[in-house]
């Protein structure tokens, strides 16, 4: 049985980890949405854009570029890749998306054995070193921000559930209250319509590429933050489980997608909680998802395609 102080900070735990699911699951779903790609390696790019964000804060010794570095890399890599995307798009009415996931596969097979090859020889890297962190700005962020009893919850957890929830509002209000979301959203129910009306697809597109790669980089810096650490396959690893969350809320469905990826952050610092290893969260995570995609084929809030 959890101790339930132990339980609350469990709880405290899994929100911050499920704030970071659901801005890859956004980035994921937006992408489907309005470039129709099944982007199987964003959670790779964004690993990717860790990676690149310790080379820099390895070189200046500076959190800001680190970010910065961060959210380019992120950029740059979508831009890179939308016109391979593009290409297969062009004849929106008959392609596949299937297809897509098959080349964004190989992208992040890419990317995941040049990181494991070229970057720190295949070592896991770390944000807690004085060379990354000479200011000890990062590792102060360790350091308890409340602690009663069992309870301790850090600065780096509060930190990234406060700028996790800040990024979903302002993206949620992006695609709702402005022009450019307003796109995206009719593109999304229907390609065919928003090309009548006027609504450049190309364009559009091109213009979730680039809020995904912001979206995405700013992810990578509070994954960072969260994690402190990053190894080559961790976005094997949470690829798996964007597609998994995606798939139970119901492929393209945003509002499921957050409330499915707060719920399993929670899910896996609660197993954590009891089973010490931490392997024992992934089999209970994907045993769920399981169960629920067996029992509603659809997802739980229903496929928005």
């Amino acid at each position: 049985m959890l101790n339930i102080e132990i339980l609350i900070a469990q709880i405290v735990n899994g929100l911050s980890l499920g704030s970071i699911y659901v801005l890859l699951v956004t980035g994921f779903n937006l992408l489907l949405l309005v470039a129709m790609i099944i982007h199987f390696s964003f959670p790779v790019i964004i690993v990717f854009s860790i990676y690149m964000s310790w080379i820099v804060m390895n070189l200046t010794g500076s959190l800001a570029l680190g970010i910065l570095a961060a959210v380019a890399s992120a950029i740059l890599v979508n831009m890179v890749s939308a016109p391979i995307f593009q290409h297969i798009m062009r004849k929106r009415g008959s392609v596949d998306i299937n297809a897509t996931m098959v080349i964004s596969m190989g992208m992040g097979m890419l990317i995941t054995e040049w990181t494991s090859h070229a970057i720190n020889n295949g070592f896991p890297i770390s944000f807690e070193t004085e060379a990354v962190d000479p200011h000890g700005w990062l590792r102060a962020t360790r350091a308890p921000f409340i602690r009663a009893g069992l309870v301790s919850i850090s600065y780096s957890q509060v930190l990234t559930l406060l700028t996790g929830i800040i990024l979903v509002a302002a993206l949620f209000w992006v695609l709702y209250k402005t022009k450019a979301g307003r796109a995206f959203r009719a593109i999304a129910e229907n390609p065919d319509g928003a090309r009548l009306v006027g609504i450049p697809l190309l364009k559009t597109g091109v213009q979730s590429y680039i809020l995904t790669g912001i979206l995405g980089g700013l992810t990578a810096a509070l994954m960072a933050l969260l994690l402190g650490q990053a190894s080559p396959d961790l976005g094997d690893q949470l690829g798996h489980k964007v597609l998994g969350i995606s798939i139970i809320a119901g492929l393209g469905n945003l509002g499921g997608g957050l409330v499915i990826a707060l719920l399993l952050g929670i899910v896996e610092a609660i197993v954590q909680g009891v089973f010490s290893g931490g392997s024992w969260s992934n089999t209970v995570a994907f045993l769920l998802m399981l169960v629920i995609v067996l029992a509603k084929p659809r997802g739980v809030f229903g496929i928005k395609l």
